[in-house]
């Protein structure tokens, strides 16, 4: 082997390296304290999920945000909706395959869901780029602190805007 391709490979391989590595950091980073932000269609899908468990929202509200998740953007609700969830944890079995449940805290209240609507939340938690961990026999995705803003008015104009939601990764 020459020295120039001894060279080649030898960077080759560094730079793979220094590419896994940063990836592993980024993915720690998305975890950690660095808040996260979508919109469009995976903010309304996130609200959409979200807004039945909620509390808060008024049955208008559940009402108007269940209607624009299903395509129907012709809805008598004018007025913005802020769809809030203080902490979702998501778990699903690796070793039990028939575990599926999530947490979701609304300030005292905890609501569980299983089956089908865990399953909704935990794919849609993934669509939103919450990072997964793993524990023995289990997946978990978490976040804290959600804030989805659902603006009907906007969405009617078709333009992709009227939805954004931010929420911290993570516990």
């Amino acid at each position: 082997m020459t020295f120039t391709t001894w060279s080649r490979s030898r960077i080759g391989a560094c730079i793979v390296s220094a590419l896994v590595l940063a990836g592993g950091a980024n993915i720690a980073g998305a975890s950690g304290a660095a808040p996260g932000k979508v919109s469009g269609s995976t903010a309304i899908a996130l609200a959409g999920v979200i807004a039945p468990l909620s509390p808060i929202l008024s049955g208008a509200e559940k009402k108007a945000v269940a209607m624009l998740f299903a395509a129907n953007s012709n809805i008598p609700y004018k007025r913005p909706i802020v769809v809030t969830a203080d902490r979702i944890v998501c778990r699903t079995g690796n070793v039990d395959i028939t575990v599926r449940n999530c947490e979701v805290t609304f300030g005292t209240k905890t609501r569980t869901v299983n089956g089908s609507t865990a399953n909704e939340i935990f794919a849609t938690e993934a669509l939103a780029g919450i990072p997964p961990d793993g524990a023995a026999g289990s997946n978990f995705e978490s976040l804290s602190r959600l804030s989805c803003t659902i603006d009907p008015n906007a969405i009617r104009r078709k333009d992709g805007s009227g939805a954004d939601c931010t929420f911290q990764p993570g516990n």
